[in-house]
C-alpha cells in the first residue's frame, strides 16, 4: 500500500519533530538567574526642604459696637476707605479661630511627616558617619 520511500519520510518526521521539540525546550533550561534581587540598593536622599513659613499680610481689625458705629464709619470715609465692612458674630469668630487651629495642626502633622521621611531615608548615613 505505502511506498517504502513514503514510510521512511513518515518515520523521519515522527522521530525528527519530537527530537526538535526536545532540543528547543532544553535550550531554555540554562537561563542565568537575575542578580537584581540579590543586590541591595542604597536609599536615595530625599532632598526635601522644609516649607518656609508663610508671610501673612497684616490685617487691621475694627470692632464696631452700636455705640461707636457712626464714629468708625466717619473715620473710614475721612481716610478715603469705602465704609463697607464684613462682620462676624462672636460664635462665627469662634469657628474661624477653630478653623485656623485645625490648619495649624494639619501643617504640624505634614511637617512631622516630612521629618519622619527624612529620618527614614537618611538615617543610615548619619549612623555610618
Amino acid at each position: 500500500m505505502y511506498n517504502t520511500k513514503d514510510k521512511t519520510h513518515r518515520l523521519a518526521w515522527i522521530i525528527a519533530v519530537p527530537l526538535m521539540l526536545c532540543l528547543f525546550l532544553s535550550g531554555c533550561g540554562s537561563v542565568k538567574k537575575l542578580e537584581i534581587f540579590k543586590q541591595e540598593v542604597p536609599r536615595e536622599n530625599l532632598n526635601l526642604e522644609k516649607p518656609t513659613p508663610l508671610e501673612m499680610e497684616k490685617i487691621k481689625w475694627l470692632i464696631i459696637t452700636s455705640e461707636n458705629a457712626d464714629e468708625v464709619f466717619k473715620k473710614l470715609e475721612a481716610d478715603g476707605i469705602d465704609p463697607v465692612l464684613f462682620g462676624l458674630t462672636d460664635k462665627d469668630f469662634e469657628m474661624l479661630a477653630k478653623n485656623f487651629a485645625k490648619i495649624r495642626n494639619q501643617l504640624k502633622v505634614q511637617n512631622d511627616l516630612i521629618d519622619q521621611y527624612k529620618e527614614y531615608y537618611e538615617s543610615e548615613e548619619v549612623k555610618d558617619e
